[in-house]
């Protein structure tokens, strides 16, 4: 389990370090607008769409390396009076009652998202027409890398309790 576990935060380690750098291409096109706009007097056409939508991309696609690290909102005051065991079953209630039902939902509308978009081949407004259907795409592999996380922490939650019960 914890082998699984492991290979999980590995693959998660391993995208978000390759995604995270990208920021800097997003800040390089957030300034060629603004030199744009101030150099020339007017913005460029595509810019801000392409900007808007990798910047989308980069936060969905860190949210799992943010869960890797604990990285996320977590209202821990209360949690951390509680003992080792009591914490885990705790993690593990929040992840079945919370978690799955946003996760399914998060994965079959984005799915129908993206399915919608593909098929009607959407792209922005406007005279550059960027297709719309990658950035949509990117929530479908977000939402899985956010659940192969999530299943670490639960089977490292299930591990504690088992050390719990043996101890």
């Amino acid at each position: 389990m914890n082998a699984i576990a492991k290979a999980i935060d590995a693959i998660n380690e391993a995208f978000g370090r390759l995604i995270a750098p990208l920021i800097a291409i997003i800040t390089l096109i957030v300034l060629y607008d603004i030199a744009s706009r101030f150099l020339f007097g007017r913005p460029s056409d595509w810019a801000f769409d392409v900007t808007k939508m990798l910047f989308g991309a980069h936060f969905m696609l860190m949210a799992a390396y943010g869960l890797r690290h604990h990285a996320h909102v977590e209202v821990d005051v209360l949690k951390r009076l509680l003992s080792r065991k009591k914490q885990a079953a705790l993690e593990v209630l929040g992840y079945l009652i919370f978690f799955v039902p946003f996760i399914w939902m998060l994965i079959t509308l984005g799915w129908s998202f993206f399915e919608r978009s593909w098929s009607r081949s959407e792209t922005t407004y406007g005279m550059v027409a960027i297709p719309v259907y990658p950035i949509k795409g990117v929530i479908v592999v977000a939402a899985v890398l956010i659940l192969l996380q999530a299943v670490a922490i639960v089977i490292r939650a299930f591990m504690q309790l088992r050390e719990e019960k043996s101890a």
